[in-house]
């Protein structure tokens, strides 16, 4: 059922209403606990090697779960308007954590530091794969099933990130080889690549938006 659907029969079908909201529920849930516990690992791994690259890929993991909570809030009062406004503050918070790790990156090249332990980067930059991984399946199918341009956004940016995370480990990957300023870098590619999913992002809220309105 669609989100215009269940939304304009909420009084007439409060049951599909509740199901529709308890499955969007679980899905923002279930992503929550495993892009959190994700990003807690790595925070725990960056305070050890101290790459910008990492902490790039961390601050937007940590962003990604956050979205998860006014996703939950308008799965939580069945509102469509409510899951257009979650949809937003999704995309606001892949740019601020855009900015945040575009920053970090242009302050590590201006005063270099190499990141150490590099076998642990390479190992945080895996988690966070599998992390984002996991949960954009969760929230993608999610989605699609419950017909949520919001959650397939999410579901996008976190599919999207598990490929940034590759990055940590390439990042590991070369500066093994002597090459230090690889590492921010690389957390300057990974800040491009999050303004490309704020972009996606936004054009997928918008376009649900649109739908909203033409029915």
């Amino acid at each position: 059922m669609g989100v215009a659907t269940a939304h304009s029969h909420s009084h007439g079908l409060v049951d599909d209403s509740i199901k529709r909201s308890r499955a969007g529920l679980r899905a923002v849930g279930l992503s929550l606990a495993v892009l959190g516990g994700a990003a807690l690992a790595q925070t725990a791994m960056f305070v050890a090697t101290g790459s910008v690259a990492l902490l790039a890929d961390l601050i937007h993991n940590f962003g990604d779960a956050a979205t998860a909570i006014p996703l939950g809030v308008a799965f939580a009062l069945r509102s469509a308007k409510a899951e257009r406004v979650a949809g937003l503050f999704v995309v606001l918070a892949i740019f601020v954590s855009a900015c945040v790790a575009g920053y970090e990156a242009i302050h590590r090249l201006i005063n270099p530091h190499a990141p150490e332990h590099l076998l642990a980067l390479a190992l945080a930059g895996a988690l966070g794969f599998a992390g984002n991984w996991i949960a954009a399946r969760i929230r993608t199918r999610a989605g699609q099933r419950l017909d949520s341009p919001a959650l397939v956004a999410d579901g996008a940016h976190a599919r999207a990130d598990a490929y940034v995370s590759l990055a940590v480990i390439a990042s590991a990957a070369v500066v093994a080889l002597g090459l230090d300023i690889a590492d921010p870098l690389i957390g300057l590619g990974i800040t491009i690549v999050i303004l490309r999913i704020t972009w996606d992002s936004w054009r997928t809220v918008r376009a649900g938006d649109a739908h909203e309105h033409a029915h």
